[in-house]
């Protein structure tokens, strides 16, 4: 995404110092030759107490080149970019009104540039052995499916008045282009690209990021006409979050007050349930699968079902016996049966991780997409049947909730 020059930076006057003319003179010919590589500005003076320094970069989008501004804060990076005018007029207005030493990466040569307390002008520049120039398509931007600039991200809190990523928002930022990526995977492997009406049923929603995201990746980016449901037992979010889509004007999106067990739900073509607790991940597959849905998304979280029910083989005795071990194979037993059981109603199924931990701690995604074809399941049953006899479990909630729909169906 192109940016507009930052309004929180006034441009200071144009220095008379030689040296620092010189500087910018060079700067800006290997900017429209392209040879500079990487320009880094350092030890900051401004107002800004978390920021250290600012990267620059070319980039390459939609075949033009602009320049990569990365902001990196002392917990987070923020990226805006700028054409070639925009960046010089920047770049000014940071050195040396902001930055006081600067170091240039040329593909034929390097230069140091550093501003005293006093305001001296120091300006050393050396050639190097030359070097093939920086190939910008190996520097290509990210491909973003959700625009930094879209209305819901700022009545969301996600960015501020001027388009950028709040600080404390960041990783938010990131949990939802993740999932939007993935999304977007499954959209184009299922086929619903070109679906003529779509109903997705977000689960749990709570403030309502991902739905929000959701409906503006369905109907903004790909222009599909989409109905979004987000479901949530807290009555304030769901108000809040309707009032929020009205205040947007967005159509095709609405928030209701319920929990998955007892929403009736029908003709869903993505079902997203995402850090669903315990079982009621199993009520959210189970629905999914009940309703014939296209994809279903979980993100599961508290695996206490299974837990109680393990019957240590003597073994594993000794490993198990750590209550952190115990909790981590009950989740992986857990979610390895929900796969299977996924595989064996006709789904395509992945288990990965959705996010760093880096980001957010409940970071496992189940993820299934319908098969045009369901396959002969006997030997997932099998699996399944094995998995509950070597650890000896004797229930498991998606699985009864599979069977009891069937035996209805019959």
């Amino acid at each position: 995404m192109t940016a507009s020059l930052p309004t929180s930076f006034t441009p200071s006057e144009p220095s008379s110092n030689t040296e620092l003319q010189r500087f910018f003179a060079l700067t800006q010919q290997l900017m429209v030759e392209q040879q500079l590589i990487r320009l880094v500005l350092s030890k900051y003076q401004g107002s800004r107490s978390e920021l250290r320094r600012i990267e620059i970069s070319p980039v390459e989008i939609k075949s033009k080149i602009f320049w990569r501004f990365v902001w990196q804060y002392q917990t987070n990076h923020q990226t805006q970019n700028y054409a070639l005018e925009d960046a010089v007029t920047l770049l000014r207005t940071l050195l040396p009104g902001q930055f006081k030493a600067a170091q240039l990466h040329a593909s034929a040569s390097e230069t140091q540039l550093t501003i005293s307390k006093k305001g001296k002008v120091l300006f050393n520049s050396r050639k190097v052995s030359t070097t093939p120039a920086l190939d910008i398509s190996h520097n290509r931007e990210k491909q973003r499916y959700v625009e930094q600039s879209r209305p819901f991200l700022k009545a969301l809190g996600v960015t501020d008045a001027q388009g950028g990523i709040i600080p404390a928002m960041a990783n938010k930022w990131k949990q939802i282009n993740k999932f939007i990526e993935i999304l977007h995977a499954a959209v184009k492997e299922s086929g619903l690209l070109h679906a003529k009406q779509l109903h997705v049923a977000d689960f749990g929603s709570g403030k309502a990021y991902l739905t929000f995201a959701m409906h503006d990746y369905f109907c903004h980016t790909l222009g599909l006409p989409a109905k979004i449901t987000g479901v949530e037992l807290r009555q304030n979010l769901v108000d809040l979050c309707n009032s929020t889509a009205q205040k947007l004007e967005l159509a095709g999106i609405h928030f209701e007050q319920g929990d998955v067990k007892h929403f009736q739900a029908r003709g869903i073509n993505v079902m997203v349930a995402l850090h669903a607790c315990d079982v009621a991940t199993d009520y959210a597959i189970n629905m999914g699968v009940r309703t014939g849905a296209d994809i279903i998304m979980c993100s599961p979280c508290c695996h206490k079902e299974i837990r109680p029910q393990i019957r240590l083989p003597e073994v594993m005795a000794p490993m198990l016996s750590h209550g952190i071990h115990l909790g981590q194979e009950a989740e992986m037993v857990t979610d390895s049966l929900r796969a299977l059981l996924l595989e064996a109603h006709g789904y395509q199924t992945k288990v990965f991780e959705f996010i760093s931990l880096e980001h957010t701690s409940k970071n496992k995604m189940i993820l299934a997409t319908k098969r045009k074809k369901a396959p002969d399941n006997r030997a997932v049953l099998q699996q399944i049947a094995a998995i509950k006899q070597f650890y000896g479990i004797e229930q498991q909630c998606l699985e009864q909730l599979l069977q009891g729909a069937s035996q209805t169906k019959n």
